[in-house]
């Protein structure tokens, strides 16, 4: 088994990502126009992420990885962190959340755990839920694939697009398609803690 240890965990700002996001944009060779056609997300939202004005939403993270063919963690590293990644091929790998760096959105505070292994089928995540309310939302957030979601602490009310809700307390788990679009809001006094699991396959 093989354990990681890293820097002690840090906020990474939303200009941190759209430094990273540019970097790699060119890196691959590609124009912003190019990036938005492969990845669907707009020119405009592309040119307000890239000058740290915008942050990211999972469905927009997940949407911008595939267009430039790297992992979403890779979305999230600075440069104080490698931009190789370690591919899995046979390890057992243990970390400690404790040192994962913070990204924040309007919604969520998440911290995207093993993002220096490459070639992961699943991404995990720890979410700190901070909304209580769909209007605190511009939009459902989708993703393809599927999504697990378990309950730390507090309680989360799941709500979908179509109409459908799951409330969860602590230790209570859901399992649903992510292509459906859904937002978590906390239901405890407290922000609620959760760990999801999202898969990229439908």
């Amino acid at each position: 088994m093989v354990k990681r240890t890293g820097a002690p965990a840090k906020l990474v700002s939303k200009a941190a990502v759209g430094a990273r996001l540019r970097g790699l944009r060119k890196q691959k060779g590609l124009t912003l126009k190019q990036l938005s056609q492969s990845s669907g997300v707009p020119v405009s939202t592309l040119s307000k992420i890239e000058l740290g004005q915008t942050s990211l939403n999972y469905d927009k993270l997940v949407a911008l990885a595939l267009g430039l063919d790297v992992e979403v963690s890779a979305l999230m590293q600075t440069g104080d962190h490698p931009t190789d990644t370690a591919v899995l091929a046979g390890l057992a790998i243990k970390v400690s959340s404790v040192n994962h760096d913070e990204y924040a959105t309007e919604n969520y505070q998440h911290k995207f755990l093993f993002g220096d292994v490459g070639g992961k089928v699943m991404t995990p995540i720890l979410a700190t839920v901070f909304s209580r309310d769909s209007d605190e939302f511009t939009d459902f957030i989708r993703h393809r694939g599927q999504e697990f979601a378990f309950v730390l602490s507090g309680s989360v009310r799941i709500v979908f697009e179509n109409g459908k809700t799951i409330e969860l307390k602590k230790d209570e788990a859901a399992y649903f398609d992510s292509s459906v679009g859904h937002m978590y809001l906390s239901m405890s006094k407290t922000p609620a803690k959760v760990l999801a699991v999202c898969s990229d396959r439908p």
